[in-house]
């Protein structure tokens, strides 16, 4: 019942706004919500002014899927019998408010998840490129460069985030599922960002905590950096180059690679029979399992050159667990995608990715997991878009026990995607 009232009151928000939207939604320095959203990172820096009063910009996103997958492992553990069918349809709402010349809340609220049956913040922030709300003309000059982030909120660890589906805010995604080791966490912290002449480099320091607490544990603050290049060379070329660091040097439980509560798009994959989409939701991805110490560094690629659009990932992520593990582990994780769009307005496309992993399980075999995933879109507009994607994944050198042992996975994925 109180997702059922939520959601009445979301699509009564909704209608009443779009009567009244005549003028111009975006904010200032903001990232589009639709199809021009697509290849922007960090939300862009410009010391140009539209502040007229206090602003609320109201949107959201509501995707959903028909999935086809079928998997298999050695017969040792039974696994769930899956059909074809749709998923849960998934929907987020949005909040942004310009609250001052240069000062920006965001919102967001997953209305329906995987994860959770009622609606759930999953976090906020406040964005801060001036201070004219301490002086006329504050710190001017430096404010041209510099961009403070305060909130809980999900850290800016590396650029892959940006091109991940988070709950129903899939339209960024070229593809359907996300990374294999999808780094997404959100944290109590802060960030500040120095811009300038394509040059960007990020500071941070969170609590380390996903669910908050004033209870004291071990759990020390986590610190984010990022420095990178990024820039439009000419018309038809951009670059940009990336490297970040996550690290904790001690914690009750880290959550850099496993705090994504709303879900992956491979429902109920390699799991038992007792699993259930609620409780098993993050199927088919790989947590290293660094629950008590993790340094984690991110390097990202990206290139276009007229429709071609090139980016890649490498991470290397090493700490301790809990239990049996060893003293101490790492991970590595490779990942490049290849896009090609084309048409007019660049509103189709096609492309691939391919994943691999490995590391070293918590029962102490090296292990090893590769993803192929091939796909194609249409923007019908630029709020909807329409994506097909073949995903295979395959699982090497599990313990013969393990649900994972010689596991594969493959099939089919469509979804539909709103976002505005």
């Amino acid at each position: 019942m109180k997702t059922l009232k939520f959601t009445m009151l979301f699509c009564l928000t909704l209608a009443f706004s779009l009567t009244t939207f005549a003028q111009k939604r975006d904010l200032d320095n903001f990232r589009p919500r639709d199809q021009r959203g697509i290849n922007v990172f960090e939300a862009p820096k410009d010391t140009v002014t539209n502040f007229d009063g206090v602003k609320v910009r109201v949107g959201g996103a509501s995707t959903l899927q028909f999935q086809a997958i079928d998997h298999e492992n050695n017969g040792n553990v039974p696994l769930i019998a899956l059909g074809d069918n749709f998923n849960l349809a998934t929907a987020n709402l949005d909040l942004d408010v310009a609250l001052y010349d240069g000062v920006r809340m965001h919102l967001r609220t997953y209305l329906s998840s995987r994860h959770h049956p009622e609606p759930y913040v999953k976090g906020g922030y406040l964005l801060v490129d001036k201070l004219e709300f301490i002086g006329e003309g504050f710190m001017a000059d430096a404010m041209q460069y510099l961009t403070f982030k305060f909130g809980h909120m999900e850290i800016n660890y590396g650029d892959a985030h940006f091109r991940r589906s988070d709950n129903a805010a899939t339209i960024y995604n070229p593809f359907i599922g996300n990374y294999l080791m999808d780094a997404f966490t959100t944290e109590v912290g802060f960030e500040a960002y120095y811009r300038r002449s394509g040059w960007i480099a990020m500071l941070g320091v969170t609590n380390g905590k996903l669910n908050q607490s004033v209870e004291e544990t071990n759990t020390k603050p986590s610190f984010v950096a990022k420095f990178g290049y990024d820039k439009q060379l000419n018309d038809d070329l951009r670059f940009r180059l990336t490297g970040s660091m996550y690290t904790t040097s001690e914690s009750s439980k880290t959550w850099l690679y496993d705090g994504d509560r709303a879900g992956s798009r491979y429902y109920l994959v390699m799991e038992d029979v007792e699993a259930s989409s609620s409780g098993n939701f993050r199927s088919g991805r790989v947590n290293p399992g660094l629950s008590t110490e993790l340094t984690s560094i991110m390097v990202n690629p990206f290139v276009k050159y007229k429709g071609l659009e090139f980016f890649g990932l490498y991470e290397n992520a090493s700490g301790k667990g809990f239990g049996p593990n060893p003293p101490s582990r790492t991970y590595n994780h490779y990942a490049a995608d290849l896009l090609y769009r084309f048409g007019a307005k660049e509103d189709f496309y096609i492309g691939g990715r391919y994943s691999y992993i490995d590391g070293e399980h918590s029962s102490g075999q090296d292990i090893s997991v590769d993803r192929l995933q091939l796909g194609a879109g249409w923007f019908m507009t630029k709020n909807i878009l329409a994506k097909v994607e073949y995903v295979n994944q395959s699982y090497s050198d599990f313990d013969a026990a393990s649900i994972l042992a010689d596991g594969q996975f493959d099939g089919l994925m469509l979804e539909a995607v709103i976002s505005f």
